[in-house]
């Protein structure tokens, strides 16, 4: 059964959405609702729905700047508001689905479809993802696979050079001048890379220590091969050092 989470700082509209859920209680459950998406964000940060009906026009914090701040995205979200001009803004904030209020029961029942569909197959990638992983740890220490653009991606730990950090997603930055763009914090990327050829100089970048080509300690920059110069947090200096 989907764990659905309800946002919407209307009462009666929070109230009128679970009551038509309810006609699907054999599929999909109400686990939470809020009318604080403040609240919901934190609710957000140490749970993981299987869906999230979302809200656009609210007082504090309106439904797109909600979805900027989620730190956990591994759920679809579905808009819900009762003005239609919204709905191309909607596809580009990556919202599974748009809903117009009041909702239509056949509406909801198309949306619910397309939530387990997408549940699904992000489950069956994970799971071969997962297997991949195993797979690459036991036959190739040096070999990376990362999950991009709804493709899995093998990389040599030597074609890496760095890895930068952009809020909720992160850039890797290849020998060969390719940029690959992951929907992962930096934290999860050092998590993948092999900690005794990668690590983490400063809160926004990790290096290849392989690609150093200098040390500037007075500046507090190391210099790659590709002369990127990449600086080095002075918290992470002393441990920089003994890794060298």
């Amino acid at each position: 059964m989907l764990q659905a989470v309800i946002v919407d700082d209307e009462i009666k509209a929070l109230q009128s959405l679970t009551w038509e859920l309810t006609n699907f209680s054999d599929e999909i459950k109400v686990i939470s609702s809020f009318t604080n998406p403040h609240d919901a964000l934190t609710y957000l940060e140490k749970h993981t729905p299987d869906c999230l009906f979302l809200d656009i026009e609210m007082p504090t914090m309106d439904g797109f700047q909600f979805i900027k701040k989620l730190t956990n995205k591994n759920f679809p979200v579905v808009i819900t508001t009762a003005y239609n001009q919204y709905a191309l803004k909607a596809i580009k904030s990556e919202a599974l689905d748009y809903l117009l209020k009041p909702i239509d029961t056949d509406d909801l029942e198309e949306t619910i479809a397309k939530i387990k569909k997408y549940n699904n197959k992000n489950f069956s990638i994970e799971k071969l993802e997962l297997a991949l992983l195993n797979f690459n740890a036991k036959t190739s220490h040096n070999r990376i696979t990362l999950n991009t653009d709804g493709k899995l991606l093998f990389l040599e730990s030597d074609e890496i050079l760095y890895a930068e950090s952009d809020g909720n997603y992160s850039t890797i930055f290849l020998s060969d001048g390719q940029k690959i763009v992951l929907t992962k914090k930096l934290k999860e990327v050092n998590e993948i890379l092999p900690d005794d050829s990668f690590f983490r100089i400063h809160n926004s970048y990790i290096v290849n220590l392989n690609k150093i080509k200098e040390f500037l300690k007075t500046d507090g920059y190391v210099i790659l091969k590709s002369n990127h110069k990449i600086p080095v947090s002075r918290q992470k200096k002393s441990d920089f050092l003994d890794m060298l």
